[in-house]
């Protein structure tokens, strides 16, 4: 940085005098001054008395130097602020040229005063207060517009403070045109602002707008304020990541914007969308109430608040429908819900977990858990989600799915005493799932009372015999499984041991021998199919052409009592 240099017309220690006095005025001025000084004698004496101190000597000044002018005042000044700006005493430079009236000169001395100006801005810029140097250099130049040494200057204070456009308008203006070095700063950082402001209007690559936006920074001036408009660009990238710890940054670069000015309507705006992004849609829409009543033209924060609004609407109108246990209707809210503003990531998961609850509820375990993984992709520590999609899994019978998400839960919070109890739960339902469902086999619910698995029973029973199906292997195999599920589900001890995952032996199954082939039939059913179907195979009594040999014999084998049971059933 430099200065005008100093003017060899006057010097700090001498400041000139004006020029142009005749010298007997001079002498005449002299002798007056020199009477005037001379006490009277008494008596009318006119020499002093002997006794009287003697006279100080006449001020010694050149009888033909003028009284100094401002503007000869002013040159001073400007060369102890040169010396001091060249000790790079910056502060004291400063001091000396805002000394004898520089910025106020008469039309006559513009030129002048345009370089004074100048000087102050160079020691303002080196001195970090950039704002003030801006204010003098544009001043300079409304003195002197054409003066490339000014121009240069206000370029660099412009780059310096982040305006690198404005810096680029200005080297246009100077004659000969700056050097290619001269201008690069202010190049590079125009580049980078631009990149960042396609990044956020094409809505992509949040995270290059960041690094464009740190390398401009890079360029700014010792000390420099961070340009309010980059802070908003780099808060509105904040917004764009959407992750946690990307809203809280976005909330910090807006409270700064806050201190330096409470009333502004754009960084309102944007503590109110990163309230908004966290899911907190009440503080939000207070926040967008207050930017309004700041400017209540500003459209961005009236287009929020709607958003905000009909978003939030949308979704207790879904919450009331779930309360009240109408899961469709609570589903198509939360649709409409999702289609306010798909890019809200905090509240979107939110809507997306309380409508796989719905699902759920409904027994649609596919469309649950699809949409707890929407949910989980929106926000991946969502544990809630991550819970409700291991219900899911496990309702529908996916319990090697619903145990490793289990395990992924507890790993995540292994403290959680209701995550450890679920994941136990879905191990034991593991193991049942990997042995033959007598439930499913009976096509009964896991809930059934004994009335219900015994008409399912009947049924199938009926409906897969051996006789009724000769030579069919697999109606066989499904009788067997038919009657192994209603030998464990008709039994209230087996069934509890069953439904608890234990291992049930089920070699004693058919301890009473060799009715049908080995397979056990309740007499009930076993009248109840008589009646239904007039016997088996020889007509309407089993002789001769039901059971092989004549005779069916239920329960006891070879022993034990021929009529009734349960000791056996004979007939012949």
């Amino acid at each position: 940085m430099d200065v005008d240099p100093p003017s060899s017309a006057a010097t700090p220690s001498s400041p000139p005098q004006r020029q142009g006095t005749p010298p007997s005025a001079a002498a005449s001025a002299t002798a007056q001054q020199t009477r005037s000084e001379t006490p009277p004698a008494a008596n009318g004496s006119s020499s002093p008395k002997k006794d009287d101190a003697p006279a100080p000597p006449p001020h010694k000044t050149d009888p033909n130097s003028p009284p100094p002018t401002p503007a000869d005042e002013a040159e001073v000044f400007k060369n102890l602020g040169n010396k001091f700006f060249k000790e790079r005493n910056y502060r004291r430079a400063i001091e000396e040229y805002s000394k004898g009236g520089l910025v106020t000169y008469p039309v006559e001395m513009q030129p002048a005063s345009a370089t004074y100006l100048g000087n102050r801005a160079a020691a303002y810029m080196a001195d970090g207060r950039y704002e003030s140097a801006l204010e003098d250099c544009k001043r300079a130049v409304d003195l002197d517009p054409n003066s490339p040494k000014i121009l240069l200057r206000l370029a660099r204070i412009y780059t310096n403070l982040g305006q690198p456009e404005e810096a680029m308008v200005t080297f246009q203006r100077i004659r000969p045109p700056p050097s290619i070095k001269d201008m690069t700063q202010a190049k590079e950082m125009l580049q980078y602002i631009k990149s960042a402001q396609q990044g956020l209007q094409e809505g992509k690559g949040p995270s290059m707008v960041l690094h464009a936006l740190d390398m401009a920074e890079r360029l700014l001036g010792p000390g420099a304020r961070k340009p309010r408009k980059w802070q908003l660009m780099r808060g509105e990238a904040y917004l764009q990541m959407g992750g946690v710890n990307s809203l809280g940054e976005a909330q910090n670069v807006a409270t700064n914007l806050l201190r330096n000015n409470s009333q502004d309507p754009e960084a309102l705006v944007l503590r109110a969308r990163g309230l908004y992004g966290q899911g907190e849609n009440d503080k939000s829409i207070r926040v967008l109430q207050m930017a309004i009543s700041c400017d209540p033209d500003f459209r961005d924060a009236i287009k929020w608040l709607k958003i905000v609004r009909n978003l939030n609407r949308m979704k207790e109108e879904g919450n009331a429908e779930y309360k009240a246990r109408r899961w469709q209707a609570a589903i198509d809210k939360y649709a409409q819900a999702l289609a306010v503003d798909p890019s809200n990531k905090a509240t979107n998961s939110k809507i997306l977990q309380n409508r796989a609850l719905c699902y759920q509820q409904l027994k649609k375990f596919d469309e649950a858990i699809a949409d707890c993984d929407k949910a989980l992709s929106l926000d991946p520590s969502y544990t809630k989600a991550r819970k409700t999609k291991a219900n899911a899994l496990g309702a529908a019978d996916k319990w090697e799915d619903a145990v490793r998400e289990w395990k992924a839960l507890q790993e995540a919070d292994p403290t959680d005493a209701s995550i450890q109890k679920e994941l136990r739960r879905a191990e034991i339902e593991l193991k049942k799932s990997q042995r033959k469902d007598f439930y499913k086999i009976l096509g009964v619910p896991k809930d059934a009372d004994d009335n219900q698995i015994k008409k399912a029973y009947r049924r199938l029973a009926i409906q897969y015999h051996p006789d009724k199906n000769p030579g069919n292997m697999e109606a066989e195999n499904k009788f067997k499984d038919i009657s192994e599920a209603y030998e464990t589900l008709s039994d209230s001890q087996k069934r509890a041991r069953y439904d608890a995952g234990d291992d049930i032996d089920m070699s004693d199954m058919f301890s009473g021998g060799g009715g049908a082939g080995g397979m056990g039939i309740d007499p009930e059913i076993l009248f109840s199919m008589m009646g239904q179907q007039g016997g088996f195979g020889g007509g309407p009594s089993f002789g001769g052409g039901g059971f092989p040999g004549g005779n069916f014999n239920f329960g006891g084998g070879g022993g034990g009592r021929q009529r009734g049971y349960p000791g056996g059933f004979n007939f012949s």
